[in-house]
This record gives structure tokens, C-alpha cells and sequence, in this order.
């Protein structure tokens, strides 16, 4: 990842840490952030990830980094939304789920085209989309734990808005990003994979792994 946006990432982690309305939210919203970044510079050199990954990897911690400080139900830019446009409640947790299902498609995508025989194969986009439906059914469960864990504690956390359908509707959003993301995205991220490949960063070959 480059160093301009691992900076940004770290100073939106830094910012949201100050003073966040509840600390055990940030923690469990950013946890991915605090894991996955370490992750991307360590292996920048042997497995760097495409700029278009990379840009959307930052944008997403970022809007973890703004749900953890606030919590999803209170963001300030989710009330403004609710009140313009007559909501029921705070979008900006809707807005999550759909980057949880946006960016991670990228991810996805990016990995199987790399690392199996799945580059330029007709399954990629469905399995691609399946692999992010299948991640925000884990990170329900996620939440489902930290709720009997935490009770009414984790209430911030799963920021359900008293909809008894926000488990449903979280998986949804998520399953709407990843299909968007694979059909908007793809001849963008298959020509920097095309690039990536002929530098010689990306050499690995299909079904290789990466050493």
C-alpha cells in the first residue's frame, strides 16, 4: 500500500481514537483496520496490491474509523441524511454494509485472480460475490457474539435501530456492494492486474501461489 495512504489511514484511526463516544465500539469496528494494515505493509513487496484495491482499502477503514469514533446510529453526516430526506432512522450504517460488500469484493477478486485458476474464468464474479456474502453473514455472527457477550453493552455496536430486520437487511447491503463493485469495476481492476502482471510484480501465475 502506498505510503500517502497508509499516513491517511493511520491519522484516521489516531483521530477517531480520541475521545470516541464508546471505546469498545471503535475497538470492534477497527479491529479489521488494526489487523489488516500491519498486514498490507509487511507484504507490500511480495504481494503488492493493485492502486485501485489499495484506494478503496483506505476508504473503508476510514468509514470504519468514522462509525467506530461515533457508532453507526449517531455519525453527525447520517443524521443530516435522515433529516433531508425523511428517514426512519440514521443511513449511514446501510452505507457500511454496502462498503462491506463493495471493497472486499475488490479484495476478493484480486486474490483468486492471482493466486487460482479463476483469472479470466466465467465463475470469478459469482464466487467473488458469494466469498462477501459469505464474509458479512460471519461478521453478523460476529456481532450476534459480542451481543450475548456484551448485552445491553453492545448495544452501540450492533447499532440495530430498533429494526428487527437489521441482521437481514446488513447482509443485503452487503450482497447489493459486491454485485455493484464486480460489475462496475472489473475491466478497471482487470487492466491494473494487466499492468501489475507486465511490471513483474504480479508474476505469479494462476493456481501458483505467491513466494
Amino acid at each position: 500500500m502506498p505510503t500517502a495512504l497508509v499516513a491517511l489511514v493511520v491519522a484516521g484511526l489516531a483521530v477517531s481514537a480520541w475521545t470516541p463516544h464508546d471505546r469498545t465500539t471503535w475497538l470492534l469496528e477497527t479491529v479489521w483496520v488494526l489487523l489488516g494494515l500491519p498486514l498490507a505493509v509487511l507484504f507490500r513487496r511480495r504481494f503488492p496490491l493493485t492502486n485501485l484495491l489499495c484506494c478503496l482499502l483506505a476508504a473503508h477503514a476510514l468509514v470504519l474509523a468514522v462509525g467506530g469514533h461515533y457508532t453507526y446510529a449517531q455519525v453527525p453526516v447520517g443524521d443530516w441524511v435522515r433529516d433531508g430526506l425523511g428517514l426512519a432512522r440514521n443511513p449511514y450504517d446501510r452505507f457500511g454494509h454496502l462498503m462491506q460488500g463493495f471493497v472486499p469484493a475488490v479484495l476478493v477478486r484480486e486474490v483468486l485472480s492471482r493466486t487460482s485458476p479463476l483469472r479470466g474464468s466465467r465463475w470469478l464474479a459469482p464466487l467473488t460475490v458469494c466469498a462477501c456474502l459469505a464474509f458479512s453473514a460471519l461478521f453478523e455472527m460476529f456481532e450476534w457474539a459480542a451481543a450475548v457477550i456484551g448485552g445491553h453493552s453492545a448495544d452501540a455496536f450492533l447499532a440495530t435501530q430498533g429494526d428487527v430486520w437489521d441482521t437481514q437487511w446488513d447482509m443485503f447491503c452487503a450482497l447489493i456492494g459486491a454485485t455493484l463493485s464486480v460489475v462496475l469495476l472489473s475491466r478497471a481492476h482487470d487492466r491494473q492486474l494487466d499492468a501489475l502482471r507486465s511490471e513483474g510484480s504480479g508474476s505469479e501465475g494462476p493456481g501458483k501461489d505467491v513466494r
